[in-house]
């Protein structure tokens, strides 16, 4: 698999044994002399996350894909109290200096609001999508600037993704971003020297719900390193997937909710009965990955179905948000 081998270049970047081997003043002058321990390892999360809005709840669901031997699972962060982030791609970074990793899951900036469930947090403005981007910019730009060879990375994948899943304010209702960061490299030296300036860019956002005005409610699908490879669950539902139905013959609840959304009325199904059907469905699609599945309420914030190996983190910084500051979203009744 080609990015599998992208992904093993990327984790073997090594900085120190280039600069020991420069035969020029002049070049050595150029360049900013980096210790051993400043060589820095990136593990990329492989990995599939889907959602389902039901009547009351969002339910999803983040299934292990691994893109190399001992890469880290999918995880899992309250990034405010009516948001919660999957975390995909280079999610965690590792320094030879340091035996502790860098996870960008437990390094999350404080947005606003308030979750009962979470004591010790001042009350706060409402969040902004773009100043949760921001924030993981800046993380990663000081973790980038560590990489010094050039990358054999597509240039339209992201270093990191970061899946946004919750309720946005005002009466919104529920929404799921994806928020990409991609990289770009400019080799820095004069004479064509292996030495390169990696920057991240600004993140791109893209709304996978609530959906157009009049287009059919269906469950959301979203994956890293490569978002529509394999069917989706949507997709096996309406071609009527064997193992779907034998599923939903076995009880007539997960039958009413497999029509729904089949039908494209996924906002209709009873809370209870797509929880169960979901907790069915997952490791009958995907017996030999490991996976996680939870729920978000409007009112009660987030909560476990099936809990990963690693407990939820909590959000540690507190951040300001603006609330003049513009909004990406877009109104459920928009055109």
């Amino acid at each position: 698999m080609k990015f599998r081998a992208d992904a093993a270049l990327l984790s073997l970047v090594a900085i120190g044994s280039f600069l020991s081997c420069l035969s020029s003043n002049r070049l050595e002058a150029q360049l900013p002399r980096q210790r051993p321990d400043d060589e820095i390892v990136a593990a990329l999360t492989g990995g599939r996350v889907i959602i389902h809005v039901s009547q009351d709840k969002i339910i999803f669901a983040a299934v292990n894909r691994p893109l190399e031997q001992g890469a880290p699972p999918p995880r899992l962060a309250e990034l405010d109290s009516r948001h919660v982030g999957v975390f995909l791609g280079a999610s965690e970074w590792r320094m030879p200096a340091d035996p502790a990793p860098v996870r960008l899951d437990r390094d999350v900036p404080r947005f606003g609001g308030q979750n009962p469930q979470y004591a010790g947090y001042g009350e706060s403005g409402e969040p902004d999508l773009e100043t949760m981007g921001t924030a993981f910019l800046e993380r990663l730009h000081s973790l980038a600037a560590r990489l010094h060879h050039k990358l054999n990375f597509p240039p339209d994948q992201a270093l990191f993704e970061l899946v946004v899943i919750g309720f946005g304010p005002q009466d919104y209702g529920p929404e799921v971003w994806t928020v990409e960061y991609r990289i770009t490299q400019e080799n820095i030296t004069s004479n064509g020297a292996d030495y390169w300036e990696t920057r991240v860019l600004r993140p791109r956002f893209t709304q996978l719900y609530p959906p157009e005005k009049h287009s059919p409610h269906t469950i959301v699908e979203t994956g890293y390193p490569d978002a529509g490879k394999g069917p989706s669950i949507q997709e096996l539902i309406e071609g009527n997937d064997p193992r779907i139905a034998q599923l939903c013959s076995s009880d007539s609840r997960f039958a009413k909710v497999d029509a729904l959304i089949a039908k494209g009325d996924a906002q209709k199904a009873v809370t209870n009965d797509s929880v169960d059907f979901f907790r069915a469905l997952v490791p009958l699609i995907y017996p030999h990955e490991t996976f996680f599945i939870g729920t978000m309420e409007e009112e009660h914030g987030f909560d476990w179905v099936v809990p990963p190996e690693e407990p939820v983190e909590k959000a540690r910084e507190k951040t300001n948000s603006q609330p003049e500051a513009p909004s990406l979203r877009k109104r459920p009744d928009s055109p």
